[in-house]
């Protein structure tokens, strides 16, 4: 037989939590992390995209900066966070883990298709010499998924996806 402790009520003290209290700890607690409480995914995260976007746009005007754009490489949300000095790199993760199902999987495919143009961008750099064109076309591809997956971290709908990749 299990017996369990049966807290003594005082006058004016609280025995039990209400319901939300966990939940509202646990969403200030990744809001104050730069989290989205509601998404579970943090934006530090398309840093890793902008990092490489930002070295495309210097090849037109820089062609030597194409080698540092060739030292990128791609990292996974989790390998991003592990690596980074997020403050909050293991809420990051656990977040991300415990996200609900299809917005992890709408921003996996987004970053996922990122990655795979960047990769193929840096491929084609060291088999082509037009890099600055290069450049400039996957500047155009890449910067309206990073604003998509910058929707879905922050709760926007898919119509707020569609209008940003139309547009």
């Amino acid at each position: 037989m299990t017996l369990k402790a049966t807290p003594t009520a005082r006058p004016g003290r609280t025995t039990s939590r209400s319901p939300g209290t966990d939940e509202e700890a646990r969403a200030a607690e990744l809001r104050s992390a730069n989290i989205n409480p509601h998404t579970g995914l943090a934006t530090d995260y398309l840093n890793h995209f902008n990092e490489a976007v930002m070295l495309l746009e210097m090849i037109p005007d820089m062609p030597e900066s194409a080698e540092d754009f060739l030292q990128w490489q791609p990292l996974s949300y989790a390998e991003h966070f592990a690596a980074s000095n997020f403050k909050a790199r293991d809420l990051a993760i656990a977040a991300y883990e415990a996200a609900e199902g299809g917005i992890r999987t709408e921003f996996d495919q987004i970053t996922g298709t990122m990655t795979s143009i960047l990769t193929a961008v840096g491929a084609a750099m060291t088999q082509n010499s037009s890099r600055a064109r290069l450049a400039q076309q996957a500047t155009g591809w890449v910067k309206p998924l990073v604003a998509a997956a910058g929707g879905i971290i922050n709760g926007g709908s898919e119509a707020d996806v569609d209008y940003i990749m139309n547009h």
